[in-house]
Parts: structure tokens; sequence; C-alpha cells
């Protein structure tokens, strides 16, 4: 029988934090689905957890055990086997506001009853900063028109670290299908294809201006922790390489120009990023990986790559020497002060 939603949740020894998660979204009613994804945990009891789930709520919940794939074959895991109409994604460390959650589900219900379905919803995430207990809600009232289905002739500009993210976003499932994501196995920051690949195929989305998804970060182990980047910046290099070769920027920009025009400023973006973390490295190796990357896009598109290397957002990060990479690292830290992204 098919449900409202599906929500995944890839686990991996998550013991200590996922039954908040889940607890969550069972506030959300018998026509909803939960499949927990263990991905082969070891070290503590993710894999019971998600039993117990599965015994105690047979309709709701169903437990996936699989070999380690990381937090993508979770994801992948999770489409594969959704018998919901629509798809999220919530990390076993995060958790959906109840409140929020009722009138998410009470819309999307709307749009069945109406026989209106659409391909995305959009709804407003929080950063809850464990390391000085504070909160910084990301809103879309500039981007997108709230209450009513649009398209991306509609859209606004988005302003800098406001970009969609697996948080915000609640697919139609079969769109996901057709549109062939499988986001690479062992990677982590795949959540960054998971908002970019499937937007071409979106015809019809619509906003609510609610705090949906609290999206707990600061941990020193968490994949955003800059140490952490830093030693992982090859699975960054992977992504970013993905992002590159899905889509030929000019035409999606041909068939929608807003589209075109907010996918290029996500990929330069995720250029800067990657760029970044490997100054901060530093080693000759990781310098001429970056170098690669750039020549990579070079030999895509040359007109992008021009483009976008000297657009504000990259010719920060893309300064000439020694002083000019150690003025890079201090702008990028200053900016993670200032926007709190990780």
């Amino acid at each position: 029988m098919e449900k409202l939603i599906t929500f995944a949740v890839p686990c991996y020894n998550s013991a200590a934090y996922m039954e908040h998660c889940v607890d969550t979204l069972l506030q959300g009613g018998d026509d909803i689905e939960i499949i927990l994804v263990d991905d082969g945990s070891t070290k503590d009891d993710t894999p019971a957890i998600c039993d117990r789930y599965e015994e105690r709520y047979p309709g709701i919940v169903r437990a996936i055990h699989q070999e380690n794939g990381g937090h993508g074959e979770g994801v992948n895991q999770g489409i594969r086997n959704a018998r919901g109409f629509y798809y999220k994604v919530v990390d076993s460390d995060d958790w959906l506001d109840v409140d929020a959650l009722h009138k998410v589900l009470d819309k999307l219900r709307q749009f069945q009853r109406d026989g209106r379905p659409i391909d995305m919803m959009i709804a407003n995430y929080v950063y809850e900063h464990v390391e000085d207990n504070t909160q910084k809600v990301m809103r879309y009232t500039n981007v997108f028109p709230a209450g009513r289905v649009f398209g991306w002739e509609h859209i606004g500009r988005f302003r800098p670290s406001q970009y969609l993210l697996m948080h915000s976003v609640i697919y139609r499932t079969q769109l996901l299908r057709d549109c062939g994501l499988e986001l690479p196995k062992h990677t982590f920051y795949v959540d960054n294809i998971f908002v970019y690949q499937p937007l071409p195929m979106v015809k019809n989305m619509y906003y609510m201006d609610v705090d949906l998804y609290r999206y707990f970060i600061g941990r020193a182990d968490q994949s955003v922790n800059e140490n952490v980047m830093v030693t992982r910046v090859d699975q960054q290099l992977r992504v970013n390489y993905h992002m590159i070769d899905c889509h030929d920027l000019r035409q999606v920009s041909a068939q929608h120009r807003k589209l075109g025009r907010y996918m290029f400023s996500y990929l330069a973006m995720m250029m800067s990023i990657s760029s970044i973390f490997l100054t901060i490295d530093g080693s000759p190796e990781a310098l001429g990986k970056k170098t690669k990357l750039w020549e990579y896009l070079r030999t895509v598109d040359s007109g992008i790559y021009h483009k976008m290397k000297y657009m504000a957002v990259s010719s920060f990060t893309n300064l000439p020497g020694y002083q000019g990479r150690k003025l890079s690292v201090s702008l990028y830290r200053l900016a993670r002060k200032i926007y709190k992204f990780n």
C-alpha cells in the first residue's frame, strides 16, 4: 500500500541519539513510512534499536540492514524501497519539529486529495549549534512565493549561505527514480548531489514558511567540522566532479534561466569549498588537486570556467601565492564565523 511520505533515516552507530529523531517522525501518523537504514553499525545497539522500532510500529517502520556503504548508500536504499509518494531524508542525529511536521503533512495530503501532486516541497531548517547553544533559522521568504504552487520562473535570488539543502526539501519519490539519482558509496557530502541533480526535472514546487528540520551541528566528529573536511577532501572532490558531469548548465539555462543561474551559483560554491579545503591542507599534492579540478571544469566548458573562477564567491579561494592562500583561509574562517554554516 502506498504511503503519503517515506522518511529515510540512515543510521551508523547512532544509538546515542537516533531515538529522538525517530520519535519526532512517528508523530506524523499512520500514513507515513519510516525506513531505518542500519549502515553496517558494529559499535553500539543501532541494529537492535532499528529492529525494536519495526516490531513496535509494523505498519509504519521498516528496518533495513546493509553492509557499510556510507550515507549516500543509505539514501539510495531508502529510494529503492520507499512506498511513500514523497520522500525525505532525515539524518539520525537531527529531528523534525512536530507542529511544523503536521502542517507540512496536512498540505501534502491536500495535494493528494485534490489530485495535484507537486514535485518538490521546501520548508525552513534550523541550525542547532551545540557549541554555544544558539539557533539560526534558514528561511526562503525572499526566494520563493509562500502558500502557492509555482515554477522556476517565479523564484528570486538566493543570498550567500541560503542554498537548498537536503534538510529543506521533500521530493516526489518517482522523480528521484526517474532522474537516475544514485549517490556514490563511501562518500560524505553526497547531500549536495541530492539537492542538485534532480532539480531540472522539478516542474512545480510549494514553499511553506515553517521551521521543519532541526539540524544538529557542532560535534567534533561531524562531517562538516573543518578538520574533518580537510581529511575527507577527496570525497568532497568526488562529489564536485559528479556535479560538474551530471548537467550541462548551458542547456539548463536555455530551458529555465533562473534555475540555470541558481545551479551555476551552487556549483561555484562547491568549487570554492573544495578549493579552500585543499588550500588549508596546503601540501603540494593538495594544491595540485585544486589546479586539476579547475582545469577539468575548463575542459568541460571554458566559458563557465572563466566566469566561475573569477566571480566573487570563487575568486577569494583562488588568490595566488602563499600570502594569497593565507588570506583565502582567513576570509573563509571569517565567513564561517559570521554565517555559522559549520
